[in-house]
């Protein structure tokens, strides 16, 4: 799957390149059950946002397995692995790191020397990230976008790939920040966290309660996963399904909109990062399923994770019990395509 070159030939994608990708895939489902039981959907999605180069956003209840599924992902794709927790009195060095004055033991001078923080790293796991001021979660937006790291006057890259899962705790207000919409925007997904059925609860208590636990295998390489995500951009996509892509996200804003509940119950729309997360995504998830081409339902696929928390609702929407999902879903049953 390696490959020397930055840029891949369409020539050179053939049959069986991508028949191996839906066999890494499927490899994959089966060590991270190993561990994380139920999240089909989640743990797809994450890998998805991997593969085209973003980061997620997770949203769920404590005690939902978040913190294990982050470190779980990272056992299974041989990615380095950091956790942070997000509290009140953080500040952006403890996770970009400082600059620190050392004396050099050959020639007796003060030099000055940068210590990485926790962001120097492959998957960094953001826990309960709105619970830190703005200042601090401002520190990853440079990361984010940019995958560096500026401190004084000198810039530092991050190793690739490069990822940062985020969560937050959709019950407790008191001591929270609202993420800022600009970083909000950063995330390519917002993916629900949920209560695991009967039947996987009752294998969750099984299996964690025991002596022995099934231990996930690493299963890729960094660079083969490098390797993906350049074959992922290679993904051709047909005029019709990016117009369908870019009228979903233009029918999502109030002043855009042709839907009557859109202008009544929406504030802010999504911008253009959506149309192009959409498109990334859907190349993605039509790779993982062993196709080349790119269709309508996936981009259906992912649209509920790439436009849910770009839309900013009024207060009506509270009161009317409307969430942006239920517009999300109408947006898809009757927005017209081919």
């Amino acid at each position: 799957m390696q490959q020397d070159s930055h840029t891949i030939d369409h020539k050179e994608i053939d049959l069986e390149l991508i028949q191996k990708v839906n066999l890494v895939f499927n490899q994959y489902r089966n060590e991270v059950g190993k561990a994380i039981l139920g999240q089909h959907e989640a743990v797809e999605l994450i890998l998805v946002s991997l593969l085209c180069n973003g980061h997620t956003l997770l949203h769920g209840l404590p005690g939902l397995g978040k913190t294990k599924l982050a470190s779980t992902l990272s056992k299974v794709l041989g990615l380095n692995f950091s956790r942070v927790q997000f509290t009140p009195d953080l500040m952006p060095a403890d996770i970009t790191g400082t600059e620190i004055i050392e004396e050099d033991p050959e020639t007796g001078k003060r030099v000055r020397s940068f210590m990485e923080g926790p962001i120097f790293t492959n998957l960094l796991l953001a826990d309960e990230i709105n619970r830190t001021p703005p200042k601090t979660q401002a520190a990853l937006l440079e990361a984010m976008q940019e995958h560096q790291v500026t401190v004084g006057r000198n810039s530092f890259n991050l190793e690739e790939p490069f990822m940062v899962l985020a969560t937050e705790n959709p019950i407790e207000m008191e001591g929270t920040y609202t993420l800022p919409e600009a970083q909000l925007d950063r995330f390519m997904f917002s993916v629900n966290i949920t209560y695991p059925s009967f039947e996987d609860e009752i294998a969750i208590v099984k299996g964690t309660t025991g002596f022995m636990e099934k231990e996930p295998q690493t299963i890729v390489s960094k660079d083969e996963i490098l390797q993906v995500q350049k074959i992922v951009r290679s993904v051709p996509v047909s005029d019709d399904v990016i117009e369908y892509a870019v009228a979903m996200v233009r029918h999502c804003r109030p002043e855009e909109s042709g839907f009557d509940e859109v202008k009544k119950y929406v504030k802010y729309g999504a911008s253009p990062r959506a149309s192009q997360a959409l498109i990334l995504g859907a190349k993605a998830k039509a790779l993982l399923a062993g196709r080349f081409y790119v269709n309508f339902e996936d981009v259906q696929a992912v649209a509920h994770a790439v436009l849910g928390h770009r839309m900013v609702l009024n207060y009506r929407s509270k009161a009317d019990d409307v969430t942006a999902h239920t517009l999300i879903d109408q947006l898809i049953k009757r927005i017209p395509h081919n």
